[in-house]
This record gives structure tokens, sequence and C-alpha cells, in this order.
């Protein structure tokens, strides 16, 4: 359910066509009137902002409109007014800590915090799983070496290159029906990738499955974001999603070795299949609809077209120029190579143009840019996520080739990460309000320098506990810190419309990182085969490194996170903001608009 960033929750529930909760809202909550009494006259509650600017504690009026009853349909529910004696410091707190009202139960919040989960689970189960039952797949299909990394790398580059266009159209449409559509989309093309007979098939299938990744990801985050206020209650759910992702990897690697080793590799796909198809019932079942919000609203954005369809070509040629440059003929002096690369080039120098210059309403707004530590954290997740995914790749490859594992034996001594990712990312959830981001996230890029570099010193009979399993450990630090720190962040200092396009930032960092950087990795990877397929790996691993430390150097200069507590939104920020803060206001709230004076409205809006 996508509520607006302010959960104020003068929301109702009615029923669509189809029979799901529909929450509506009115739209005069969004900023604060000229006259609060005359307001709340005409049968609405008053904001967060309006409850903060009141000398007195407010109670809302007896509401005759249905439509913009509490989410629980008590007319009467007080949980997001200030108590009798309660400072504004303890209500924002409250606020931060307690269940969203659109779920009428903890189980109605336990089944949609699953539904959405599931969402990292699967995306990472076809991305890593895929890597194992490669050599299989290339031996039962007839694929060629140079051709092998195609099938793995196709999932990826669809992803990454669809979705600003589906994170656009989730802040158009709602994250709902994306989230429920994307997953059924995923189940379809598993199933069909199950019957793949050749390598075309296969390319095909694996370009067509990243389709629904790119659909549901950005509407996970918007779904997150959207019904979760900052605070505590949102830390936790950010860190459980966050967990989610290396038991998705973990579940690949297991699946995929148990798969190619006793059944056949087709079956692979047949799970996917299965889980996807599960999990889109679950979504349709559990997960609130905010399509008719999103249809009705004064603010929905339209559709940059232009810049749409220039990036995604952008995308698509620029990096396959990249991947398929190590194995072209006569490798980038090959014509179709630098001419790709080129024409991708002109194509994403004209979207930057358009996105920057022509289109009212740019899938990338200028206010993106704008957040403090923003443009940093862009850079460095871009680089750091990149590592990660050399990381899990070529950390495959090594284990496999040159420490001889089996697949199912990859998979075990991949445990440390499943494991560790879900204690960190859990533990983390109940202390990044007690905590600066800061210090956090330059342990988790200091330990994505130590995953790779154990792999690049690594001897030549190298075991497992000196150096793989240390490894895994740093990797699952640093991977799952900065996921669910930088989540956080990022979706807190957006707006409600905009949470579509935060979650498509985050997610194609995460894919165009790998997709690019895996690029160049496997540049390097050929130009040195040379020297040996352990000497070469070994370059790979210091390359990464070397990605890692200068994300750690850019963390280090130019990203600044706060503590992530409970906090007014941004809407409330900027309509306490617009109110000249004048009012009985508490010293808690006097000093933090102090510090939005300071340093800006959306410096305070993260974490």
């Amino acid at each position: 359910m996508s509520l607006p960033i302010e959960p104020i929750n003068t929301a109702s529930t009615s029923s669509d066509r189809k029979g799901k909760s529909v929450v509506s809202h009115s739209r005069k909550c969004t900023q604060i009137p000229k006259n609060a009494r005359s307001f709340q006259h005409d049968g609405t509650f008053p904001s967060i902002a309006e409850v903060i600017m009141e000398k007195e504690p407010i109670t809302p009026t007896t509401l005759e409109d249905t439509d913009i009853r509490a989410s629980n349909g008590d007319n009467n529910d007080h949980s997001w007014v200030r108590e009798p004696g309660e400072t504004t410091e303890a209500m924002i707190e409250r606020l931060g800590r307690e269940r969203p009202k659109i779920f009428s139960s903890i189980w109605s919040e336990i089944g949609f915090v699953f539904s959405i989960s599931m969402s990292q689970i699967l995306a990472e189960y076809f991305l890593s799983g895929f890597i194992v039952i490669v050599p299989t797949l290339a031996k039962s299909l007839h694929i060629d070496q140079a051709s092998a990394t195609w099938p793995a790398s196709a999932f990826s580059l669809t992803t990454a290159s669809f979705l600003l266009i589906f994170g656009r159209l989730a802040d158009m449409y709602g994250g709902y029906p994306l989230y429920v559509a994307g997953f059924a989309w995923l189940a379809l093309w598993s199933l069909i990738a199950g019957f793949s007979n050749s390598g075309l098939m296969l390319n095909i299938c694996r370009a067509l499955q990243g389709l629904g990744p790119a659909a549901f990801l950005p509407a996970s985050l918007m779904l997150l974001g959207c019904i979760y206020r900052p605070g505590p209650r949102k830390n936790i759910v950010f860190s459980i999603y966050g967990a989610c992702a290396p038991i998705g990897y973990y579940c690949g690697i297991f699946f995929a070795g148990l798969t190619s080793e006793k059944i056949s590799w087709p079956w692979f796909f047949y799970v996917g299949t299965l889980l996807s198809a599960i999990t889109a019932f679950t979504a349709y079942l559990s997960v609130p609809s905010d399509t008719q919000q999103k249809r009705e609203a004064a603010d929905r954005p339209n559709m940059d077209w232009p810049g749409a369809m220039l990036s995604v070509s952008g995308l698509i040629m620029f990096t396959f120029a990249i991947i398929d440059s190590s194995h072209a003929p006569e490798k980038w002096a090959t014509p179709y190579i630098y001419g790709l690369f080129i024409l991708g080039s002109i194509f994403l120098i004209s979207a930057g143009y358009v996105e920057c210059y022509q289109a009212p309403e740019p899938l990338l707004p200028s206010s993106l840019f704008k957040v403090p530590s923003m443009p940093g954290l862009i850079v460095a997740l871009f680089l750091t996520y990149g590592a990660y995914g050399i990381f899990l790749l070529y950390g495959t490859f090594y284990m496999g080739t040159i420490m001889g594992a089996s697949p199912l034996q990859i998979a075990a001594w991949f445990t440390p990460m499943a494991v560790g990712g879900c204690l960190i990312s859990t533990f983390s959830g109940f202390i990044l309000h007690l905590l600066p981001g800061t210090i956090l996230i330059l342990i988790a890029g200091a330990s994505w320098i130590v995953a790779p570099l154990l792999f690049a010193i690594a001897p030549e009979k190298a075991t497992y506990w000196s150096y793989v399993f240390p490894s895994m450990i740093c990797a699952t630090i640093g991977v799952d810190i900065t996921f669910s720190l930088t989540n956080i962040f990022i979706t807190t200092s957006l707006p409600a419309n905009q949470q579509g396009l935060a979650g498509s930032v985050i997610m194609i960092l995460l894919h165009l990182g790998i997709a690019v950087m895996l690029g160049f990795a496997d540049v390097i990877n050929v130009y040195m085969e040379g020297r040996g397929m352990r000497e070469a790996f070994k370059v790979v691993f210091w390359f990464e490194v070397a990605c890692a430390g200068v994300a750690l150097l850019v963390l280090m200069g130019f990203v600044k996170i706060k503590e992530a507590k409970s906090d007014l939104t941004v809407e409330e920020k900027r309509a306490l903001e617009s109110s000249g803060g004048e009012g009985d206001v508490a010293l808690g709230v006097e000093s933090a608009q102090r510090k939005e004076v300071e340093g800006g409205v959306e410096e305070k809006s993260g974490v």
C-alpha cells in the first residue's frame, strides 16, 4: 500500500472491483491550511505538522465522510494525535515505533513483509544460482565459452536498463500492480527457460526474465518507503528486507548445485517458477492496493518517454559493448564493439541533455542530487555493488576451478555469508537509530576491501578456514550494512511521490554496477589469461580491491549520514517550514527546525 509519506492515516479502507482493500486520502492534508480550525470543520484529521503547531493537544472531530476515515475503520483513532501531556518529541518517537494503521493486525503486517521480502530472495536466486549451473548448462546446450557469459549477463542488463521506467510507472500507477505483475512475468519466463533447447532461446528467456525484477524491485522499495515513516520500526523492516538478499543468494547456489548434480538443470528454473508463482499469489492477497490513490493524486508524475527510450537504448548498447569486447574476434578493434560503444555513449549523453534541459518531468530530477550526501553516495554505491558482483562471480569461479570445490561444496562455503547476512541485517535494524550511519557505512566500506584482498593474496594451496571463511564474513558485513543503511537513507530523503524513483535508483546502482564492473572484470580476466587462470583471477580481485578502495575514499570525503531516528517525513518538514515555525512548538521540534534551516530539509530527513 503506497501511503503518503506522512503517515497521518487520514485514510479509509474501501474495496475496488476485485475486493481488495484500497485506501483513500484527503489531499487537504498535504499542506498546512491558512486556517487550521476551519480546516478541521470539514471533517478531516489535522496533519502532524498542524498538531505540532497547536498550543493545546488536539483530538480529531467526528468524521462524516467515510472515504477519509482511519484505515482501521475507527473514526476516533487518536494514535497519530498528540496525547494529553505528550511532547512533540515523544509523539514523533511513538509514531516511528507504531504499526502502520493500514495493517489491521500484526499478522497482516507479517504477511506484507514476507511478500515484499521475497523480491530480494528471488532476484538473488536467479542471479547467483545461474552462475553455478552455467558449466552444466553450457555443456547440455552446446554453448561455447565465449558465449557462456551472456545468459548470466542478460538478466542483470535487462533489469538495470528498465528500472527507471518501471520506477516512474510505479509512481504513476502504484507499486501494487507492478509488484504482482512483475512476479507473474518472472514465473512465466522462468518456466519457459526450463524448456530451452538452444543458447539463443536461453538468452531470450533470461533477458525477458530480467523485466520481472525491473518491475517488482523498485515497487517493493516504494511500498516499504511509503508505508513506514522514519523510525525504529522502519529500520527493522528494511533490515529484514536486506537480510533476505543473502538468503536468496544462498538458496540460488544451493538449488543450482542440487539440481545440476542430482537432477537436471531445468529444475533450477522450475523451482524458481514455483516460488515466483507463490509470491505473486501471496502478494495479491497481502499487499494493500495503492492504485486508486495514485491515479487520483494531484501530484501524479508523467512518463518522460524520450528520456526513457534514450537511456534504455544507451545503457544496453554501452554495457553490451563492454561485456562482449573481451570475447569479440578482434577485441575492442572489432567494428561492432566500438560502434555500439560510441553509439551507446551518444545515446546516454543525449538522454542526459533531455533529462536536464528538455523533459518537464525527468526520470532523474535534479532534486535527487540536491539531497546532502546523495551524489557521493551514488558514486560509492555504484563501485561497491560492482565490487560485490565481482566477488560473487569470481569468488565462485575461484572456489570451483582453483580450489576444486563441487557445486554443493561451494554452496556450503557460502553458508557464512547467508547466516551472517541474516544476523547482521537483523542486528543493524536495532542499532541504526543509535549509531551515526557514517560510522557504520565506513565499517562496511573497509570490509569490502578486505573481502577480495584475501582472495588476491591467497597462496596456491589456500585453505577454506584461513582465507575463504574470513572473506565471506567481511563480504556479508559490507553488503548487508550498506544495503540496509542506504535504502533507509534514500527512501527517507525523498517524498511520497518519488518513492518509485527511490526504489529504481537503489536497484539500478546495484544491477548496473554489477553488469558494468563484471564487464570490465571480464576484460581484465581475458587479457591476463596468458599468465594462467589463477593469476588472471588474482588480477581481477585486485581490480575489485581498487573499486572498493575508491568507494571508501568517496564515503570518507563526501557522505555524512545521521542516526535513523524517529523523525518527521519530508512532507511534514516542508509543511512545518512553510508555516514559519510559529506556535507552541516543543523543544525537540524547535531544534529540528533550526537544523533544517542550517543544513537543509533533506539532510534532516535522512538517517
